[in-house]
């Protein structure tokens, strides 16, 4: 009885693989049968997702087996073959072994050297596939695809006259240099050889004979090669014409098929100080942006019956209800709060078109993998190749599918290219990508805010924005050239001028793109990017009014219907109470009273205000004001914050998919987390705001430790540190502050006997988590000594028992945290004198200043050296009574181990100086005439003076010697 056939593709490959056996022994009349055959198995690959994928064995057995049995003067047999090939490789995402692609790769080659010209495509499909993620296994083959007379470069060639032949092996280039971790990557001189080929492919023209979405493809191509170059660091980019050339070529892609756009790029981008000359063509009055009065009418005759699948929704160009109202909401905000905002000629935003098509920009990898676009339908496509129409309306949308494809391809490009090159040189191309404020009777030249503000496609839009935030990202030095504070009446103008100008018009297309944007996810992109702009910008030397507009405009958003949105909301308002705190106009911002009345966003949560004046303290005045009477209501975010924090979730609150509630009570995790780190950069920048709810603050922090979730457990922790910090700076003898102002010892004494006897404790032994451990202790340090003395004793024997206990933790962080906070608590007045406290503080530090760590060391030294200038405090307050009691013993280890630590690395060198220079100076005659210690003071005094003389900071030079003196007996 026959055993039951396998199913499935494994079993239907294993069968397949007996008749290609069977058929290797009669060679008689097989074409017939393997043409069947292979039409078989390529119908197989192309049907539904099959629910098991048959083994890499199985396909690669099945690949070499029908190579063997088809020779290559039966063309038709090896076209079909490569198309077998390509299609099973793809489909069941095969790695083949090194084996089988010797042997396959092998049998490609000469099929593109022996076969006519019309089966080359197919060939060239083929050999992409077996080469992607393969780079590194074929290198013996680089010499006849990559070498002078390479097969590759005569195919990619530009006279190569037959596009699509020319597309295909540009993708086999492509995939060839795609780098795998680990492996060996291509030669420079290969790599310089395709970034070139690439490079040809980007900088040629449409020509009339080729259609428009095989160009797309072919420019998506070598887009995709030059990315994978870029990728993983394998490719600096050094030379200026090198660079020049490659941002002239990304430039113009970025704007491929913009509708409403023509421009002219120069060849070469050369770095300049101040903006180029960006010839541009007048924009052309095009069918697919028509006058504003006749928009909407076309719109809806066109759109009446054609309404196609994905078309609508998040993403669509336009979104009912809440987004509607969103829009002229913000519009009306945005008159309100942005004045001439929209009275320059230069960018505005696009006019919403929902029967642009489809939108099928997908992410950065749209083009990373093996299938070239007309075997592989797009995993960003809303709908499929099949779905588009044979009429020109369809046609159109078709080819403008794919100009977008071009345009993130060559902004995901940009991105890499962003990483492969030195800041330095990359901001000598500022004025080519970030825009200006037009002059006087100029057009607005063309920019990465163009793209936001006028594509068609939310994807596009937001890559368009990553740029951007990636060009912004660490630009705080480059920009702070920038001034516009005062009036410049001279006769040219000055590079800060323009820098000031450029990022004033930063502000406002950003503004203006937040008002006209529909898309959650690209909503996202444009706040994450205004962020990275607040960030860097010098508002001190800007005309105030920036910020405010900013404040203003972000507002709303934070109720918006996505949490994404919120939570970037909430990350700018963070960057706002951050940017060189305290800024005069943030807190004027600050004071401003809570908005009130219907939110400015259309999708804003309902409630908020309800919500807000739910927090304990909102519309009081908290008793014990240090200064004063409070406002009649807190700071508006300081409301916020801790209402996201602490308060039940709205139950109309939805969530975006990225953080479903799962029955949470309260609002989602990273809303929560953001809340916290933004209430903890307000109290570290305006503290004397945030101290008007000082106790109030700290139950917010009790709270958060008290929770479940380490991470909410963690910022609760940091935000108590802050709290701490701020009343340590407030204290401090050259403190701004007038006494009158400052939060009363009493206050702090109240404040920390409610985190002692809460959940601080708790969290200092929480060792699973060694981060959160890290932070308390930070937190613990940051106590006012004055209140430290006013504590219960049980309280201060319990803070200085954990601390002594931790510094014996495993975990360097939670060590290194501990040995700090015992050299700030050795400084204590209520402590120093303490014998025994001083005697195990230093047995401790000790411990830790031997440990393999090196930030641990470094901590460990910076308290060994606190510890020291306590003893010579104690020296001059108390006299001799204290040296009595301290134990020579103790005294001798502290000598050894600082000159042993003066040899270590700078960082923990110039603190064992100070430490050393400090016990040299804290012995009396009888300890150096203690032989034990003649020899130790020696090596001490070689230790210094080797500092001294040897190519040490200036600041080691002097910690040691300056206190230096050594009472030698007479």
């Amino acid at each position: 009885m026959a055993e039951p056939a396998e199913p499935g593709p494994a079993g239907s490959l294993r069968r397949c693989l007996a008749r290609l056996g069977a058929l290797q022994a009669r060679p008689d009349g097989r074409r017939t049968e393997l043409h069947l055959l292979f039409d078989q198995l390529i119908s197989e690959s192309c049907g539904p997702e099959p629910a098991a994928a048959p083994g890499a064995q199985d396909v690669c057995a099945v690949l070499v087996q029908a190579c063997q049995l088809v020779p290559l003067d039966q063309e038709h047999l090896v076209s079909k073959l490569c198309q077998l090939i390509h299609h099973l490789l793809n489909r069941y995402q095969v790695m083949v072994d090194e084996q089988s692609l010797n042997f396959l790769l092998s049998y490609c080659i000469s099929a593109l050297r022996q076969c006519s010209s019309w089966t080359h495509v197919e060939i060239l499909q083929a050999l992409a596939a077996l080469v992607y993620n393969n780079g590194p296994k074929c290198q013996k083959y680089l010499p006849d695809l990559l070498g002078k007379a390479g097969l590759l470069l005569q195919l990619s060639d530009p006279a190569q006259p037959d596009v699509e032949l020319r597309r295909a092996a540009v993708r086999s280039m492509a995939n060839l240099c795609l780098s795998v971790p680990g492996q060996p990557y291509l030669d420079e001189s290969y790599r310089n050889v395709c970034f070139q080929t690439f490079l040809s492919v980007l900088q040629s023209s449409k020509t009339t004979d080729v259609d428009d979405i095989t160009f797309c493809m072919l420019l998506q191509s070598a887009l995709k090669g030059v990315q994978s170059l870029l990728n993983g660091g394998k490719m600096k980019l050094m030379q200026t014409d090198q660079i020049g050339a490659l941002l002239a070529v990304l430039k113009k892609c970025m704007f491929h098929g913009l509708p409403g756009l023509s421009i002219e790029v120069p060849t070469v981008l050369y770095p300049a100080p101040l903006p180029q000359y960006d010839k541009r063509s007048p924009v052309k009055q095009e069918q697919s942006e028509p006058a504003p009065s006749k928009q909407a009418g076309s719109r809806r005759k066109k759109c009446k019956g054609k309404q196609k699948k994905g078309e609508f929704g998040e993403e669509g160009r336009e979104d009912s209800g809440d987004a509607g109202n969103e829009s002229v909401l913000g519009a009306d905000m945005l008159k309100l709060h942005l004045g001439d905002v929209q009275s320059s000629p230069g960018l505005e935003p696009r006019v919403p078109d929902v029967c642009a098509g489809p939108d099928v920009c997908a992410g950065p990898d749209v083009c990373a993998g093996r299938d070239p676009p007309s075997s592989q339908p797009w995993k960003g496509l809303s709908s499929s190749e099949s779905e588009y129409s044979d009429t020109e309306g369809g046609i159109q949308s078709k080819v403008r599918s794919y100009q977008a494809n071009v345009r993130q391809g060559a902004l995901a490009c940009f991105l890499s290219t962003i990483k492969s090159i030195e800041k330095r040189v990359l901001y000598g191309y500022w004025s080519a990508f970030v825009p200006d404020a037009p002059g006087i009777g100029s057009p607005q030249s063309v920019s990465l805010m163009t793209i936001a503000l006028k594509d068609p496609s939310p994807k596009t839009r937001a890559c368009a924005l990553q740029v951007l935030s990636a060009f912004l990202e660490g630009s705080k030095q480059f920009l702070s050239v920038a001034e516009d504070a005062n009036d410049h009446k001279r006769a040219f103008t000055p590079f800060s001028v323009t820098m000031a100008s450029s990022i004033r018009e930063l502000h406002r297309c950003l503004l203006l793109a937040l008002v006209a944007e529909s898309s959650s996810q690209t909503l996202t992109q444009i706040v994450k990017c205004l962020a990275n702009l607040v960030s860097n910008a010098p508002y001190s030397r800007l005309k105030p009014g920036l910020l405010t507009r900013v404040w203003n405009q972000i507002k709303p958003y934070i109720s918006h219907k996505d949490v994404n949105v919120r939570v970037s909301s909430l990350t700018l308002l963070g960057a706002i109470v951050s940017v060189q705190a305290p800024l005069p106009e943030v807190q004027l911002l600050l004071q401003q009273p809570s908005p009130s009345g219907p939110s400015g966003s259309g999708s804003a949560t309902p409630g908020r205000e309800q919500r807000r004046r739910a927090v304990p303290w909102a519309g009081q005045s908290p008793q014990d004001s240090p200064a004063g009477s409070a406002p009649a209501e807190p700071c508006w975010l300081l409301s916020l914050c801790v209402s996201l924090i602490i308060l039940p979730r709205e139950d109309s609150c939805s969530d975006s998919d990225s953080f479903p509630s799962l029955g949470s009570v309260f609002e989602p995790c990273p809303l929560r987390l953001e809340a916290l780190q933004v209430l903890a950069l307000l109290v570290k920048g305006y503290f004397p705001m945030a101290q008007n709810y000082f106790l109030e603050l700290g139950e917010v922090a009790c709270r958060c430790m008290e929770e479940m979730d380490p991470s909410i457990q963690l910022h609760g922790a940091k935000l108590l540190e802050e709290l701490g910090t701020g009343v340590l700076q407030q204290h401090k003898p050259d403190s701004p502050t007038a006494p009158e102002q400052r939060v009363p010892v009493s206050l702090v004494v109240t404040f920390w006997t409610m985190m002692l006897n809460g959940p601080l404790p708790g969290t200092l032994q929480n060792s699973p988590h060694a981060t959160l451990q890290t932070s308390a202790c930070d937190a613990l340090s940051s106590i006012l000594p004055e209140a430290f003395s006013l504590l219960q004793g049980d309280q201060q024997i319990l803070c200085v028992t954990l601390l002594l206990g931790l510094n014996h933790s495993e975990n360097p962080l939670v060590k290194a945290a501990a040995a700090r906070a015992l050299g700030v608590y050795i400084l204590f007045p209520c402590l120093r004198q303490d014998v025994m406290f001083v005697a195990d503080t230093a047995n401790a530090i000790l411990n830790s200043l031997h440990d393999k760590s090196p930030n641990v060391r470094a901590k460990a030294a910076w308290s060994l050296g606190n510890l020291t200038d306590t003893l010579i405090i104690n020296m001059e307050t108390m006299g001799p009574s204290f040296q009595e009691e301290l134990s020579d013993l103790l005294l001798l280890k502290l000598l050894r181990s600082a000159t042993e630590a003066s040899k270590d690395r700078d960082k923990v060198k110039s603190n064992a100086v100070r430490a050393l220079g400090n016990v040299l100076h804290f012995l009396q005659p009888c300890h150096v005439a203690n032989p034990r210690f003649r020899e130790a003071t020696e090596e001490a005094l070689q230790a210094l003076v080797a500092t001294v003389g040897s190519e040490a900071t200036m600041k080691e030079r002097l910690l040691g010697p300056g206190k230096l003196s050594v009472p030698f007996p007479p």
